[in-house]
């Protein structure tokens, strides 16, 4: 029961140190890399149709007052 436990957790940890390296590839090993910008604001189509996020609708929402 203990060693399956211990096989298990240890299978589950290098699965996620994997992941982990496998989403980073890009911001480890490229000079001058960096994660992808996933923002709302920064996607051109969204842009285009006037959705902002919730940070930008506050901001504004604020400056209006």
């Amino acid at each position: 029961m203990m060693k399956t436990l211990l096989i298990t957790l240890l299978v589950t940890l290098v699965l996620l140190l994997v992941g982990v390296a496998a989403m980073g590839l890009r911001a480890i090993f490229v000079k001058g890399g960096k994660f992808p910008d996933i923002h709302i604001g920064s996607n051109r189509e969204m842009r285009k149709r006037g959705i902002t996020c919730a940070s930008t609708q506050d901001r504004e929402a604020r400056k209006k007052k």
